[in-house]
């Protein structure tokens, strides 16, 4: 299975902080079967924060990514058709890193992990609930 890792999951994980993900996200998460990704958007989204001093976000992005890819997560670039899926999507989430990753997701074909209740309510069958 490949999956797609919401931006909070990544710090989540950063942090070592599984205790906010369900059995279930975790066996998904350690399961050596499936396909971990991570977007560009998701470090993007991280520098940001970082820089405006959210301490939620004080994450080297640098660092991070090394540290996803050597656990072998694969890097998911933003391409045109994921932009292009973000502005056709509802505008039930008016996160822009938020509806990028959706459309990720969506335009990859791959399922998405994240514990945002807004995301949740686009009722798509590749959203999975952490």
């Amino acid at each position: 299975m490949k999956v797609l890792l919401d931006t909070h999951i990544l710090l989540w994980l950063a942090f070592d902080n599984k205790s906010k993900l369900s059995s279930q996200s975790i066996d998904l998460l350690e399961d050596f079967n499936n396909e971990l990704y991570f977007s560009l958007a998701s470090l993007w989204e991280i520098a940001i924060k970082s820089s405006l001093g959210k301490p939620d976000f004080e994450v080297n992005v640098e660092q991070l990514e090394k540290g996803l890819l050597s656990v072998g997560c694969k890097s998911l670039s933003i391409q045109l058709p994921h932009i292009v899926k973000s502005a056709q999507l509802p505008m039930i989430h008016k996160d822009p890193f938020d509806r990028l990753l959706l459309a990720q997701a969506e335009y990859e074909g791959i399922y998405f992990l994240t514990a945002d209740s807004l995301i949740a309510q686009y009722q798509k069958a590749f959203i999975l609930k952490a």
